[in-house]
């Protein structure tokens, strides 16, 4: 099979770039933004082998795997952009479970069970699937956004904060051209929901409804140092609000968030 597009972005305008083998899709996609691309792009590969996800770590796809980085041209501001992650954590969930009907019909109650994780990833049963990264950058009046989204189709890399899982171990044969056509169209459908950040409480109130914490114990770690508390819930900035054991409630932007039974062995 080859990439394609799914038809609602086809018939959306949306352009794409596919490659067989590739060092990272958010770097060719900057790059083309950098001479003169303005988008909407996506820019697909199933093997990637040098590229970068959230807080700069490895993100290897190896043959198989999905890596695929969509390049929109706005005019917003860098905060509002951020929020954009959120729209593409609903937008990849939705096309797994487009593509998993076969599956969670075969499986029964071991069908994967798709859910967010704060800020960006994507869980299957509990373990990460998905990993979502966003970068901007201006170019002349407006603001690159590149959001790249990675899925473990067929490996799932070790030693990840978050235990990590393939949808090939959970019972799930597709390819990865199959769920970037799915993908594309979710996201067209979730970035007219998103409406340039106007749409962001929408956006959050879908989030929340698959959000998986929400009134856990969390601990989050970010630059050494780390929190504990209850996940309360998203602000409107799409800040994690984490209520202390002294009752004081905290905006959280970033961090590597445990939740559940994890939390305390995440937190040392």
């Amino acid at each position: 099979m080859t990439f394609t597009l799914g038809p609602r972005a086809a018939s959306g305008g949306y352009k794409l770039a596919a490659f067989d083998q590739v060092g990272s899709t958010n770097v060719e996609a900057m790059a083309r933004a950098r001479d003169g691309e303005r988008g909407p792009m996506w820019f697909v590969t199933s093997e990637q082998t040098a590229g970068r996800g959230r807080r700069q770590r490895a993100w290897i796809a190896p043959r198989g795997n999905l890596a695929a980085s969509i390049l929109e041209t706005m005019n917003v501001s860098p905060a509002v952009a951020a929020t954009l992650g959120f729209a593409a954590g609903l937008s990849e969930a939705a096309a797994l479970r487009k593509v998993s009907v076969e599956a969670a019909l075969r499986l029964g109650p071991a069908a994967p069970d798709y859910k967010l994780k704060w800020p960006n990833d994507v869980l299957a049963n509990g373990r990460k699937l998905v990993g979502i990264s966003l970068e901007a950058e201006a170019i002349g009046d407006r603001l690159a956004v590149i959001v790249g989204i990675g899925t473990n189709i067929i490996a799932a890399p070790e030693g990840t904060p978050t235990p990590a899982v393939s949808l090939a171990a959970l019972g799930v044969q597709i390819g990865a051209e199959e769920l970037f056509a799915a993908l594309s169209d979710c996201w067209v459908e979730y970035l007219e929901i998103w409406d340039n950040g106007r749409g962001f409480a929408e956006i959050r109130r879908l989030w929340l409804e698959r959000a998986v914490g929400v009134g856990q114990p969390v601990a989050v770690k970010s630059d050494g140092a780390t929190i504990e508390g209850i996940f309360e819930t998203i602000d409107a900035q799409g800040c994690l609000l984490l209520r202390t054991k002294a009752g004081r409630l905290m905006p959280i932007t970033a961090g590597d968030v445990y939740f559940g039974s994890a939390a305390s062995a995440g937190a040392r």
